[in-house]
């Protein structure tokens, strides 16, 4: 489904800061994965989501998704087949429109706009029931600007936002780290259940590796733009926050950390 192949990558090249992260890194994800991805930073685990989504481009390989080539293609024509929740819970919201408008402009993604005075009754009707089912409040709230809403709110409507037209691939870039835990474990069930119910692909970078272990179907770490653990399967199943922590001490030993 997702197939990024021979990668090479490197920043700031031909200064004193060049760094090069990814050689030859290949990834493939097959449809209907729900991958959580950890790793310390600089490894490379957002970097990877940014050469799917398009906001970088590789130096070298290729980036596939179903077998066509979206190397070169810019971020607003793989927005159509791709959603993304960012880890700032303003980013994914336009903060001075209302939830309606930013469920009006999510659901015309993709699409020529015209001329129109509102949004219909039927479609708001249609946008109130979604924002019940978050089970938030929001659907009291409809015509506030969503700058007015909560980081955890803000988030969830972002979630919903970005599946609210049918996507083959959805990224979710440390999606939980700036809210509060209680949100945060709110936030993750919600996502588990937008994953479980619409199917889409799913790759998860997160920090939290007890989401890591609990959360999805697959699960890889990243080192030095390397994949240095991926499980699945029965495997992924039996996985512990312990043998993740193992693994990075183990590295950060071989590291001379």
């Amino acid at each position: 489904m997702l197939d990024l192949q021979h990668i090479d990558k490197t920043f700031n090249r031909g200064t004193v800061n060049e760094a090069t992260l990814f050689t030859d890194f290949s990834l493939s994800v097959a449809r209907g994965e729900f991958v959580s991805i950890v790793g310390s930073n600089g490894s490379g685990k957002t970097t990877a989501l940014n050469l799917v989504g398009g906001s970088l481009l590789p130096d070298r390989g290729q980036v596939l998704l179903d077998g066509v080539d979206i190397t070169h293609q810019p971020p607003y024509r793989r927005a159509r087949r791709i959603g993304r929740v960012y880890q700032d819970p303003s980013v994914g919201t336009v903060p001075h429109m209302t939830i309606r408008e930013n469920l009006a402009m999510a659901e015309n993604k993709g699409k020529p706009y015209g001329l129109s005075l509102a949004v219909s009754r039927k479609r708001s009707e249609q946008y109130r029931a979604l924002v019940a089912d978050l089970g938030l409040g929001l659907e009291d709230k409809m015509d506030i600007p969503v700058c007015l809403l909560s980081g955890g709110q803000r988030q969830a409507l972002s979630l919903l936002m970005s599946t609210l037209t049918p996507v083959d691939l959805l990224l979710l870039d440390e999606h939980t780290a700036a809210l509060d835990p209680k949100t945060a474990e709110r936030i993750m069930a919600l996502t588990d259940r937008i994953v479980k119910e619409k199917g889409v692909t799913t790759l998860m970078v997160t920090h939290n590796l007890r989401y890591a272990v609990e959360y999805g179907s697959r699960l890889c770490m990243f080192h030095a733009g390397q994949i240095v653990l991926d499980k699945q399967g029965a495997e992924k199943a039996a996985m512990q926050v312990e043998d993740i922590l193992s693994l990075f001490n183990s590295i950060s030993i071989e590291c001379g950390n």
